[in-house]
């Protein structure tokens, strides 16, 4: 599947008589990472939400710069987990098949798991699973999907440093070539992932202009480059500003 490119225009959302954002305007480009960071509650998840289709806002709209329709074309990936407790590994990477009444391809949700380093635990249960290979299940149950257009929000944010480096890794690897865009409030993640980094910020919550990350992900968290995107990303966040 080639990826689109997803064009934000004119979005708006009222929530409880409150103007989250009005009038936003957002390109996002095709087969690249793009990033999203701001504080809680501004709105970032509620912008997923309207892109994924689970939302509709109050004004603007979203589409796909190819002229197709975006329903049927994308994966969400949540901050949760949402492993079903009582399914083994295999079964919650083939969940979303399951939902749609679709046949289950076993030996496809085997190799996925298999690539993100869990072919040993096909058959575990969610409860036996480290919070790191809950996370690998969960990538893996978004790669089953085969959707072009990748949605995460936060969902690395719950595991250690060392494991977060990892799966990052994985990500990057795995959802290379496709269209996505991640929340964080993580600017190192951001760094390493995002090729372009939006701050959605303010009330109504307006985006600051993108910045770019050179190289290709994930970048090495010592890369001078990076580092240095990091810190402006930083001064961004806090509202400070270079000397």
């Amino acid at each position: 599947m080639t990826p689109p490119g997803i064009v934000i225009a004119g979005l708006g959302l009222r929530f409880a008589g409150e103007s989250l954002f009005e009038d936003l305007n957002l390109t996002l480009p095709a087969g690249e990472f793009s990033v999203l960071l701001g504080p809680s509650g501004v709105g970032k998840t509620s912008l997923l939400r309207i892109i994924a289709g689970l939302e509709a806002p109050s004004a603007g709209q979203v589409c796909a710069d190819d002229g197709a329709p975006l329903a049927g074309r994308v994966a969400y990936m949540a901050q949760q987990d949402l492993l079903l407790p009582w399914a083994e590994a295999r079964e919650n990477v083939m969940l979303g098949a399951a939902l749609r009444g679709e046949t289950r391809d076993r030996a496809r949700a085997e190799a996925l798991l298999h690539s993100v380093g869990l072919s040993h635990r096909l058959r575990a249960l969610p409860a036996t699973l480290s919070g790191g290979e809950r996370q690998r299940v969960a990538l893996a149950r978004t790669l089953y999907e085969n959707r072009p257009v990748v949605l995460m929000d936060e969902p690395f944010s719950a595991l250690d440093a060392i494991s977060r480096a990892r799966i990052q890794d994985l990500a990057a690897e795995l959802l290379g070539g496709r269209t996505v865009l991640l929340i964080t409030h993580d600017p190192l993640e951001a760094c390493r992932l995002g090729h372009h980094l939006w701050v959605l910020a303010g009330s109504p919550a307006a985006l600051g202009p993108p910045l770019t990350v050179p190289g290709t992900p994930p970048r090495a968290p010592d890369d001078d480059a990076m580092l240095h995107r990091q810190g402006e990303l930083l001064r961004r966040l806090t509202g400070l500003r270079p000397a």
